[in-house]
């Protein structure tokens, strides 16, 4: 049995730590809602403008800068949200959404392979992580429709291939974007 801590009485600067860690951690929910209520309204530039200035007030803050680089996606600043989610994944490797993330911007610049191995970190992450997974088969969906492409370009007219390939790009137009 290991030693026993001895108690250490709740004093005054105890209490305020404890006081302050718990604001804290209201704080970053309210400013995580508060950017979520401006993206509601369509107030990108104000909820970038909260969350950079959550953000700097708590720099190690995962779901603020998570939230942060979500509304640099809305307001297409693509490499800046890139960047950001890049960071998270790299100091917080078993998180499967900023992986997701990446993947959605890489897909939207037409890296579709990229695309797919971001999302396969997240799913090695989380296996279960449902939008990952849906993101994952649009993915796959995109990149058959990419090579059914070049081969139809590359031969004779095959009427089989010119199916897939209806059938695959109608499902992709049916599709809405992949989700974050």
């Amino acid at each position: 049995m290991p030693p026993r801590r001895p108690h250490r009485p709740l004093t005054f600067a105890r209490l305020a730590c404890l006081a302050l860690t718990l604001l804290a951690g209201a704080a970053r929910a309210d400013a995580v809602a508060e950017v979520r209520e401006l993206v509601g309204k369509g107030d990108l530039a104000g909820a970038l403008q909260r969350a950079d200035k959550a953000v700097a007030a708590n720099p190690r803050d995962a779901q603020l800068r998570f939230t942060q680089g979500v509304v640099l996606m809305d307001l297409q600043r693509d490499a800046e949200a890139l960047a950001l989610f890049t960071e998270l994944a790299q100091e917080y490797p078993e998180l499967p959404d900023p992986y997701n993330n990446i993947a959605l911007l890489q897909a939207r610049a037409g890296k579709l392979e990229l695309a797919r191995q971001a999302l396969e970190a997240a799913l090695r992450n989380d296996p279960g992580h449902r939008t990952a997974r849906v993101n994952l088969g649009q993915v796959h969906l995109m990149l058959a429709v990419q090579a059914w492409e070049q081969a139809a370009a590359s031969g004779p007219v095959d009427t089989a291939l010119q199916r897939k390939l209806l059938a695959a790009r109608a499902l992709l137009v049916g599709t809405p974007a992949p989700a974050r």
